[in-house]
C-alpha cells in the first residue's frame, strides 16, 4: 500500500490527492493509473523568494500593518495567505489578532448598534464601544511598534490558540 509523498498517511494506489493533507500523489509514468485518468490542474510551481511582493516586509512593519484601524484585516487575510510568514509566528499572531478586533469591531457596528436602537437604551453606549475597539487598534500599532507582543484578553488567547492549531 503506497504512503503520501507530503504526511506520510498511507493512500489507496488510485488516490490522486491525500486525504488526510491533500497534497497531490505522484504517480510512476508506466501504472495504469497515469494513463486511465485524465490529468488535474498541474501543480503551481514552488515558491520563489524573488518573486515574491512581501520579500520586503519586515516581520515587524507586517505585524503592524494587521492594525490598520477598519483595513488591517485584508493585510492581516493576505500576511495568513502568504508563504513568506508562514513560519514566522508572532507575525502570524499578530495577524489572527488583527482580525479579532476587527470582527469585533463588526459585532459592535451591526450587533450592538442596532440593538442599542431597538431597546432604546443611550446611544452614546455603543460609540463609546466603538470608540474602546478603535483605541485597541491605535495601543496595539503602538506596543507592535515598540516590539512588545502584546496579547489582548480574549482576543489575544483565540489568537494564540489560532496560531498552534496551524502547522
Amino acid at each position: 500500500m503506497p504512503f503520501c509523498t507530503q504526511c506520510g498517511t498511507e493512500v489507496q494506489p488510485a488516490d490522486i490527492f491525500c486525504g488526510a493533507c491533500g497534497a497531490r500523489q505522484v504517480r510512476e509514468a508506466g501504472t495504469a493509473d497515469s494513463t486511465a485518468r485524465p490529468s488535474a490542474a498541474p501543480p503551481p510551481p514552488p515558491h520563489n523568494p524573488a518573486n515574491d511582493p512581501l520579500k520586503n516586509l519586515t516581520p515587524r512593519n507586517a505585524s503592524l500593518m494587521c492594525y490598520i484601524p477598519v483595513a488591517g484585516w485584508i493585510v492581516s487575510i493576505i500576511i495568513l495567505a502568504s508563504d513568506r510568514f508562514r513560519s514566522e509566528r508572532e507575525v502570524r499572531f499578530h495577524a489572527f489578532q488583527g482580525l479579532y478586533l476587527f470582527v469585533l469591531w463588526l459585532f459592535v457596528d451591526w450587533v450592538f448598534a442596532p440593538f442599542t436602537y431597538s431597546i432604546e437604551a443611550p446611544h452614546y453606549i455603543a460609540k463609546a464601544l466603538k470608540a474602546v475597539v478603535f483605541g485597541a487598534w491605535i495601543f496595539m500599532m503602538v506596543k507592535t511598534n515598540q516590539g512588545d507582543n502584546f496579547r489582548l484578553p480574549i482576543l489575544g488567547e483565540l489568537a494564540d490558540r489560532s496560531v498552534s492549531e496551524q502547522k
